[in-house]
C-alpha cells in the first residue's frame, strides 16, 4: 500500500498546478499561500521573491505543510493530497536551471516574466503525506512517510 500511495501522490502532483502552502512566522502565526509549482517525484519546487512573508517564514522555520486538491467536487468523490515537509532554498545553479525549465514548460507565461535579483527558489522535500480518496469511503486517506 505504501508504494501505491506514494505513486498516487506523485501522479497527483504531476497533474495539478497549484498548491496551498502553510507556513508559520517567527511569532507563531500561520499563513497559507497559493503557489504554482513543479514536482519531481514527491518533491515540489516553487519560486518567490526574497521579500515575501513566506520566504521569511521558511528561513526561520523550514517545517511546512501543503495541500493540492480539486476546486469543484462532490463530497463523496473528493481526491487530493496533504503533505508535510521541509523547505530549503535551492542554491545549486544546475538544479535552479533544471527547475526553471520545468516551470517554463508547465507555465508558458513564465517565459515572458522578467527575472529580478530578488527571485529565489525553494524546494519542499516530503516527510509525511496523505492521499485522499473519498470514493473509497468518507474521509478515506492513505498515509506514507518518506
Amino acid at each position: 500500500m505504501t508504494d501505491d500511495t506514494k505513486q498516487k501522490i506523485e501522479d497527483y502532483l504531476k497533474n495539478h498546478n497549484w498548491l496551498n502552502l502553510g507556513t508559520v512566522d517567527s511569532e507563531g502565526k500561520p499563513m497559507v499561500h497559493t503557489m504554482g509549482y513543479v514536482s519531481e517525484g514527491a518533491t515540489v519546487y516553487f519560486g518567490t521573491s526574497k521579500q515575501t512573508h513566506k520566504a521569511d517564514d521558511m528561513a526561520n522555520n523550514p517545517n511546512v505543510a501543503y495541500t493540492v486538491d480539486e476546486d469543484n467536487v462532490e463530497v463523496m468523490k473528493i481526491t487530493g493530497i496533504q503533505m508535510q515537509g521541509k523547505a530549503t532554498l535551492v542554491t545549486e545553479m544546475d538544479e535552479m536551471q533544471k527547475v526553471g525549465g520545468m516551470m517554463a514548460e508547465k507555465f508558458p507565461f513564465m517565459k515572458d516574466m522578467p527575472q529580478t535579483p530578488d527571485s529565489i527558489m525553494f524546494k519542499v522535500e516530503p516527510i509525511e503525506g496523505y492521499y485522499l480518496d473519498y470514493s473509497k469511503g468518507f474521509t478515506h486517506r492513505g498515509m506514507v512517510t518518506y
